[in-house]
């Protein structure tokens, strides 16, 4: 059989390897291919086959006319800093998950923006700042005042689903894309955010438990606040110490946490506090227990000690529910939680006007033809 070589820019196959987070012996190997031969590609020395070019455009997760531009795209470019499960998890070096899973935050917030403008609407102004020398108090009712929130609504939502589903509804009605990244490990990052503005980015990792994944949003709403958009950084202790108490006091607003019955009837005094305590405040507010401790550390109403041991029972508990857990979403389930309502919304208004074909919504949702009618079937069921 004779073979046909492809004719790639090799500067672009070079470009789509490291844009992808994969050191040539990473790609090789994933692409079944020798790592010298990959090399002599990038060089220019020898030419992969079309076969071959096929098997690297699905490994890095490009399209394959992208290894025909004439230069490298200058548009993606690496984050540094991650809201992660605890410092001891981070990896030496970022995934090509996670390389993927930024991308495809990027590349979506630049599609709703081309949808919208598309069908004439503009996006909503998420306007809000902090700084670091902010009161914690301060930027937290600021934060809920911007996403019209009571605590009164917090109490209604009865399940932890109920209330991610509406907490991300609320930051997406303030003006920000919320998105879930669904390839990556929760022991490499629990979300990031990207703070450009229109349509800033909050990402949270859909492995990670509800209540974590509101913290996560909350968390990385203060970051676009801060205009300090990124995976969260572990190393910026200033940065990361600021996002997590305004999250946890978003979360839990002092007076209103001050004044339930659960703080009110606790013994004055005691550092240590009960599942059952613990688990009402969870339930109440709509955060995770490990939250709550932590707001009633930041309060004094515990100290490290006790916050400590808790944590790592919390910990203990989390990695004992992921090993149970078990089973799996359809499709078209994954592609909508992961585009998020304002993103899927764009897109099924575009094809309900006939400004999109449905191989277009297959692209942008990232979900097979055959699946469309599903996704309509479910996107109206949730609207």
């Amino acid at each position: 059989m004779v073979r046909i070589e492809a004719t790639p820019n090799p500067r672009v196959l070079a470009w789509a390897r490291k844009s992808a987070g994969m050191s040539v012996e990473v790609a090789a190997k994933r692409a079944s291919v020798k790592a010298e031969q990959l090399q002599a590609w990038e060089e220019g020395s020898s030419r992969p086959s079309i076969p071959q070019l096929r098997k690297l455009a699905s490994t890095y997760r490009r399209p394959l006319a992208v290894f025909y531009l004439p230069e490298p795209p200058i548009r993606f470019q690496a984050m540094h800093d991650f809201r992660r499960l605890s410092p001891e998890t981070v990896p030496p070096e970022n995934s090509p998950e996670l390389a993927f899973e930024i991308r495809r935050a990027y590349d979506r917030r630049e599609w709703a923006r081309e949808l919208m403008a598309d069908i004439e609407e503009s996006p909503q102004s998420f306007d809000v700042r902090v700084t670091l020398g902010d009161d914690v108090e301060e930027a937290a009712g600021n934060l809920r005042e911007s996403l019209h929130v009571s605590v009164a609504q917090q109490r209604e939502w009865r399940t932890d689903y109920e209330a991610f589903k509406q907490w991300r509804l609320l930051l997406e009605r303030a003006g920000m894309l919320t998105f879930q990244a669904t390839d990556l490990e929760l022991a490499e990052a629990r979300g990031f955010s990207i703070s450009v503005r229109p349509l800033p980015v909050v990402v949270a990792n859909i492995k990670d438990a509800p209540r974590g994944r509101i913290f996560t949003l909350l968390h990385e709403a203060t970051h676009i606040m801060l205009n300090e958009g990124g995976i969260c950084d572990l190393h910026d202790a200033a940065v990361e110490s600021f996002c997590n108490r305004v999250a946890g006091a978003a979360l839990f607003p002092k007076e209103e946490l001050l004044s339930s019955d659960v703080v009110r009837h606790h013994r004055r005094g005691e550092r240590s506090w009960s599942q059952t305590e613990l688990q009402e405040i969870s339930r109440q507010f709509g955060g995770s227990r490990e939250a709550a401790l932590v707001r009633l550390l930041t309060l004094g109403l515990t100290d490290h000690v006790f916050y400590d041991r808790k944590r790592e029972e919390f910990l203990r508990q989390y990695r004992e529910q992921r090993n149970r857990a078990g089973g799996f979403a359809p499709p078209h389930v994954v592609a909508l939680s992961s585009a998020g309502p304002l993103f899927t919304g764009l897109v099924m208004e575009s094809f309900n006007r006939e400004r999109i074909t449905a191989s277009d919504v297959s692209d942008y949702l990232q979900i097979r033809l055959k699946h469309l009618g599903d996704v309509q079937s479910e996107f109206a069921w949730n609207t």
